[in-house]
């Protein structure tokens, strides 16, 4: 049965405005409400002026936008200092040298346990992390990690995800510290990721096994759906007061497209657009699917009062049609992770009901 209770998305610091293109649109983001969103601070200012409101034309598209949008395992405790005991001095060794790898997301924690990876440094999050790691230094929120924390820990790399490039890298940068970012924004790329670390941290056979199981299940739903009319997809992304579009370079997107549906958003370079309830009603989607990260309560009871009291979403075919579904979050995060075989098989009957 498919799950309709969802959790929600969390947003960084965005710079600037966000700007959708082709939209015709042009919608600002007050940095000072998204920190309060971060920091999970009730009582928040929310920003009305992005869910269907009325702007200026504008044809740009702010392509920081690719950074913002916190990644999976966000949910972090973010206080201000960094949680954990005395650091477990655990280390990988291949190859003859040792390796003393600093992972600040939990997705990239998940991976590096699927490898058999020892890490020095891990996320702080309200997630449960791999047994493996019990005992090993959290440096902090994905978002802000504890850069003093970090050197401290003599990383020889340390892991975060393209998502957040935008914001870390000069802050890494700054501290002297080697980052890498992988890119998890879709299945084929998480799997070239998986195989280079693979590789590089003499994993290769288990990286191989790890990308083979998903390409077996990605193969066996595909089967199901062969022949069948690709619905229109419309992804929404829930932030406290407001909401995004993702496009099919977005993660979810990317399941989307894997099981044969078509995002309604088409042409974009970035993963997320601001909202424009006129577009997307012309657009019509066969299906709506809303994802929230981070503050699920808060995030779903505004998507069913956006719903009820704006007038126009009674009239797009999805909901008359009652296909309007909220993610789970712990299968949808907004970056790639290992629940992506269990995801694939809980989109596929919301898609094709």
């Amino acid at each position: 049965m498919v799950e309709k209770k969802g959790a929600g998305i969390m947003i960084g610091s965005w710079k600037g405005r966000l700007t959708a293109a082709g939209y015709g649109w042009r919608i600002p983001i007050m940095i000072a409400a998204v920190v309060l969103c971060l920091a999970g601070c009730a009582g928040g200012d929310r920003n009305e002026g992005t869910v269907g409101g009325n702007a200026p034309s504008s044809p740009q598209v702010n392509s920081q936008v690719n950074s913002q949008v916190i990644p999976d395992g966000a949910n972090a405790i973010n206080d201000g200092k960094s949680e954990g005991g005395a650091a477990n001095d655990q280390s990988s060794t291949s190859n003859g040298g040792e390796h003393r790898i600093v992972s600040t997301t939990v997705a990239i924690t998940q991976i590096m346990d699927m490898l058999e990876i020892d890490l020095v440094g891990v996320p702080t999050s309200v997630k449960t992390l791999p047994e493996r790691y019990k005992g090993v230094m959290k440096v902090g929120n994905p978002m802000s990690p504890d850069m003093e924390l970090v050197k401290s820990l003599k990383p020889t790399e340390v892991l975060s995800v393209t998502t957040l490039q935008y914001d870390l890298e000069p802050v890494f940068e700054n501290a002297k510290i080697g980052a890498a970012f992988l890119d998890l924004t879709s299945l084929e790329r998480m799997q070239e990721e998986i195989v280079k670390l693979g590789d590089k941290y003499g994993k290769s056979e288990k990286a191989a096994e790890i990308v083979s199981e998903y390409d077996a299940t990605l193969k066996e739903i595909r089967s199901v759906t062969e022949g069948k009319e690709a619905p229109k997809v419309l992804i929404l992304l829930g932030v406290p007061g407001s909401y995004l579009v993702a496009t099919e370079h977005s993660y979810i997107g990317d399941l989307v497209r894997l099981l044969g549906g078509v995002n309604i958003v088409q042409g974009e370079k970035v993963e997320f657009l601001a909202s424009n309830t006129e577009y997307l009603h012309q657009s019509n989607p066969d299906v709506i699917l809303r994802a929230a990260h981070g503050m699920p309560d808060e995030v779903v009871k505004m998507f069913d009062e956006e719903f009820k009291k704006n007038d126009i979403w009674r009239h797009f075919k999805a909901v008359q049609m009652g296909q309007v579904y909220d993610l789970p979050e712990p299968l949808f995060g907004t970056t790639g992770n290992l629940a992506v075989g269990e995801a694939l098989k809980a989109l596929l009957p919301m898609l094709y009901p």
